[in-house]
């Protein structure tokens, strides 16, 4: 079965960095449309970057617009793993973050599978 497991979420500083890595198993994971969520308390979860197949070796990647900029995409197709860069990271990016695999629109429903996520607390 498919499943997804992220890890590298912590506790730092505003202004600082952080990367989180998404290992995935039981899918041919080159062609899959990759993404990453976030859940903060009392909110909803949320869109916050995709990574989608587009070509031989092309990929394409999609941004929220309060990330934009400051957080980047990507993955190592020989590892299986999807990452998520974040840098200059705020008090407003604390969440906890999930990685999504199978779909394509920056909504949830749209998702077939999905991390346990990893919490991300950034303090001021």
């Amino acid at each position: 079965q498919v499943q997804l497991v992220e890890s590298g979420g912590g506790l730092l500083q505003a202004g600082g960095s952080l990367r989180l890595s998404c290992i995935a198993s039981g899918l041919t994971f080159s062609s899959y449309a990759m993404g990453w969520f976030r859940q903060a308390p009392g909110k909803e979860r949320e869109f916050v970057a995709r990574h989608t197949w587009a070509g031989t070796g092309i990929y394409h990647a999609d941004y929220a617009d309060s990330v934009k900029g400051r957080f980047a995409i990507y993955r190592d197709n020989a590892k299986n793993t999807v990452y998520l860069q974040m840098n200059s990271l705020k008090p407003e990016d604390t969440a906890v973050y999930y990685c999504a695999a199978g779909g394509y629109q920056q909504t949830i429903s749209d998702w077939n599978y999905w991390g346990q996520g990893t919490q991300v607390t950034v303090s001021s």
